[in-house]
């Protein structure tokens, strides 16, 4: 009788285990397969990451069409080279050195106005910082304004 009692009890004990852990690992399992984080979309109105290609030429009509004759002597011509725009006073070249990168908003608050957004590694030019040293102005390359959060850009050397 006692022995029936103590397989009872222990066969009790064994099965809440047996279903314990399995209950466990299939939590831990889904938790991990959720912490993933999903790709970056991309819209339609992104800068693209790769410039387009000119169309290739197919090989019929570069048969057919004209080479022009080479000079004997070709002269180089110089090609002028693009000078970098000066800064102002107190600003530096940096980049973003956030992964998602940043929204660009017009005051220097989170409730402020997007503007628009910069993506990672793209270069900037810092103009300034707020006086709470919280948020920074920036200039995109393409001339455009705004104010990003502080700590998410690094300084470039030139």
């Amino acid at each position: 009788m006692l022995s029936n009692l103590l397989k009872f009890t222990l066969g009790i004990f064994l099965a809440i285990a047996i279903l314990l852990g399995s209950g466990l690992a299939a939590a831990l399992y889904f938790i991990n397969r959720t912490a993933i984080p999903p790709a970056k979309p991309v819209f339609s109105n992104d800068t693209p990451a790769v410039k387009p290609q000119a169309p290739k030429v197919s090989d019929a009509k570069a048969k057919t069409t004209p080479k022009p004759a080479a000079s004997a002597s070709p002269s180089p011509t110089a090609t002028p080279t693009e000078s970098p725009q000066p800064l102002p006073p107190g600003a530096y070249r940096g980049v973003v050195t956030w992964p998602q990168g940043l929204s660009l908003r017009s005051e220097p608050e989170q409730d402020a106005t997007r503007v628009g957004g910069v993506g990672v590694n793209q270069k900037i030019v810092i103009l300034e910082e707020s006086q709470d040293k919280a948020w920074q102005k920036i200039r995109l390359e393409s001339g455009e304004e705004g104010w990003v959060k502080a700590g998410n850009t690094q300084k470039v050397e030139e």
